[in-house]
């Protein structure tokens, strides 16, 4: 029996209430366990196509499945701990007085208590690196510890897929590394929105560009970051001075 697509989206197209149409027919298909760049410029449509992933934003044509189920109201809490989305600022996430009740929170939201729930809390702190944080204050914590924590409290999920908005912006050098490396050894389905070209190259295999609500290119990072008219034609630019052609890729 073949394993479902983490997953699938076909068909999708969205407008506001403004009327502006932000995605056009979005079709594109992720593998368990497949670490997945999504790049593009700003306007393309990648915040709006996140929030499809697990229903905060619905009503518009086509469909979004996650693990075989479409993303609808009958399993909308099923798909929400599917699917864990990691924010660009990471005080969107952590809200609580200690790191330890903030890693508990979606999970005891969701039913789980005692024992089971502090195993969920120590198993996704031992997975950022961040287990002797617990009883810390999240904002004693440096930007990058605090990055690590919201990636702890959607671990604690138990999630399928986890979906990161620009993972790598306001690190520095050393807490970027330290997150990519976690990134690495995480048994789940990455999607990672960037502009950090670089970091897509050494995190993800496989890129899509999304360009005016539609994916304009699917194929292997280096391949496509290599491909000058199709980065000037899409307003992705590399750093000044980096050859993609260059790097040697990880695993």
């Amino acid at each position: 029996m073949t394993t479902p697509a983490s997953l699938e989206v076909s068909g999708l197209a969205f407008a506001y209430p403004d009327g502006h149409q932000a995605l056009f027919g979005v079709d594109f298909s992720i593998a368990r366990g497949e670490r997945v760049a999504l790049l593009g410029p700003n306007g393309a449509g990648k915040t709006t196509l996140v929030l499809h992933l697990n229903g905060i934003l619905g009503g518009g044509t086509g469909t979004v499945t996650v693990a075989g189920m479409p993303v609808g109201r009958r399993h909308m809490a099923e798909i929400r701990q599917r699917v864990g989305i990691v924010f660009q600022d990471p005080d969107d996430q952590l809200f609580m007085p200690t790191v330890r009740e903030d890693v508990a929170f979606g999970p005891a939201a969701a039913g789980i208590r005692g024992a089971a729930l502090e195993e969920r809390v120590r198993t996704a702190l031992d997975l950022v690196g961040m287990g002797d944080f617990a009883d810390r204050p999240p904002h004693h914590l440096s930007f990058g510890q605090r990055r690590r924590v919201a990636v702890a409290t959607v671990l604690a999920m138990e999630p399928e897929i986890l979906v990161l908005d620009e993972p790598s912006s306001n690190l520095d050098p050393a807490s970027r590394r330290e997150l990519a490396d976690i990134l690495r050894s995480l048994d789940v389905t990455v999607l990672m929105v960037t502009h950090d070209l670089p970091y897509a190259l050494e995190l993800c295999p496989r890129s899509l560009v999304l360009s005016e609500g539609v994916i304009a290119a699917d194929g292997p990072t280096g391949q496509l970051l290599s491909d000058d008219a199709l980065m000037r034609a899409h307003r992705l630019e590399l750093p000044f001075g980096f050859d993609p052609r260059s790097v040697t890729m990880g695993a």
